[in-house]
């Protein structure tokens, strides 16, 4: 607190911001107190003087992270441990570890396939309590990144289990026995190199001119051509993809590129839209001109919304239809 004359010569009495540091139960808490007081001569007991005076006083107990939290909850940091938690944010506490996680698993702390730890053991890595870490792995679970398996534990997810396979492939066929993938047939028409026009760019988060790989292939079930592909991938992740590893490949192409490729797919927006066939897909797809066609547009996402796919499908729908549950 400072005493000063103003040109009156009347005293004057003024605070300025103040920040102390209390450590209470490891606690690191700020608290800022602002007081504005006119400039008369301050007497705690006048009446005019508590009357002129405005005074504003604003403690803010924040706690390191998160003032909501409970002390269960704090963070490592908090008791004077690492933290594997991001910088201070109002977020709740399972959001952020469900982050942090998220950080992990797209840094390949834990591969697909791999179990990750424990909750037990990731709520001692966070010095979070086990309900905190359960509720961020259930997210994880709901997003299709982690997968529980009763007895065993806790999963990174991969297109290449049968739960995960068909993630992103609604195509089935109208004949339940019939096992598709092992009637798959792959024909590439074509795989090249181009220059992203500018609304591929854009869609991909790319400049304009930067290099796609541009790749078309008919599927064929039983022998019967049925789905007509044409895919816009960014090059730079998928250097060394050749027409010869698609063709050869006998799984999907996610799990291509996510095991050749280290991209992950979690994510993808698809539009439906019913098209007539033109002479080109006619002829590909060995229908006739205007058979009726399922078109799906479809962008898939990895980590952090990033989109590296761009898929353009046509569907022949008399021996196949497109299924999604939902809830």
């Amino acid at each position: 607190m400072q005493k000063s004359m103003n040109s009156a010569g009347i005293g004057m009495m003024s605070w300025s911001p103040r920040k102390c540091c209390n450590e209470k139960n490891g606690v690191s808490m700020r608290k800022v107190a602002f007081v504005m007081i006119d400039s008369v001569s301050f007497n705690q007991h006048s009446l005019q003087s508590r009357r002129r005076a405005k005074q504003f006083l604003f403690p803010m107990d924040i706690p390191f992270r998160n003032r909501h939290v409970k002390q269960k909850d704090l963070p490592a940091s908090s008791h004077g441990g690492a933290s594997a938690l991001p910088a201070a944010t109002l977020n709740p506490l399972y959001q952020q570890v469900r982050q942090s996680l998220r950080d992990s698993l797209q840094a390949g702390e834990w591969k697909p396939l791999e179990v990750i730890p424990s909750e037990v053991m990731l709520a001692r890595r966070y010095n979070v309590s086990l309900g905190t870490v359960r509720k961020a792995i259930d997210e994880l679970v709901a997003e299709g990144l982690l997968v529980r398996r009763q007895g065993k534990g806790t999963f990174v997810a991969s297109h290449g289990e049968q739960q995960m396979r068909h993630r992103f492939l609604r195509l089935q066929s109208d004949q339940p026995d019939v096992i598709a993938t092992r009637q798959t047939q792959r024909n590439i028409v074509e795989c090249r190199r181009l220059r992203a026009p500018a609304e591929l760019a854009r869609a991909l988060h790319l400049n304009s001119g930067d290099t796609l790989l541009y790749v078309r292939r008919v599927l064929s079930f039983a022998g019967i051509p049925t789905v007509l592909e044409d895919i816009w991938l960014p090059a730079l992740p998928f250097r060394g993809l050749t027409a010869e590893k698609l063709r050869d490949y006998t799984d999907s192409t996610y799990v291509l590129f996510e095991k050749e490729f280290g991209v992950r797919m979690v994510r993808a927006e698809e539009k439906l839209r019913a098209v007539m066939s033109d002479a080109d897909q006619a002829e590909l797809l060995q229908c006739e001109v205007g058979t009726p066609l399922l078109q799906i547009e479809r962008i898939s996402y990895t980590f952090n919304d990033q989109p590296v796919e761009i898929r353009r499908v046509l569907n022949r729908t008399d021996r196949h239809h497109y299924r999604n549950t939902l809830g």
